[in-house]
């Protein structure tokens, strides 16, 4: 069975910094594309930044673009979500994504960036 669990989300002043981890279970985070996508409340999900699993690429959302960085540690079999200089428009539930064939999610984790 997979689970995707996410953690490190709450509130943030604007220009703060949080990370999310997500610990897989039941596959193997280095086999599969593994994704942050966040939805704001009356929005569409959007991709925020993934890593392919072959090599590590990495690849972001325009709007997160040198304020967010995704990484990988597979000893641990977590993926991470570094995001810097936070801004109010970040505020959204931010989801844990893996994609080989079949496509998992996590719960999901709330961020909001609010003084």
């Amino acid at each position: 069975q997979v689970q995707l669990v996410e953690s490190g989300g709450g509130l943030v002043q604007p220009g703060g910094s949080l990370t999310l981890s997500c610990t897989a279970s039941g596959l193997t985070v280095s086999n599969y594309r593994m994704s942050w996508y966040r939805q704001a409340p009356g929005k569409e999900r959007e991709l925020v930044a993934h890593i392919i699993r072959l090599g590590g690429s990495t690849n972001y959302a325009d709007s997160v673009k040198g304020r967010f960085t995704i990484s990988r540690d597979n000893a641990k079999n977590t993926v991470y979500l570094q995001m810097n200089s936070l801004k109010p428009e970040d505020t959204a539930v931010y989801y844990c994504n893996a994609d080989l064939i079949y496509m998992y999610w996590g719960q999901g984790t709330q961020v909001t960036v609010s003084s």
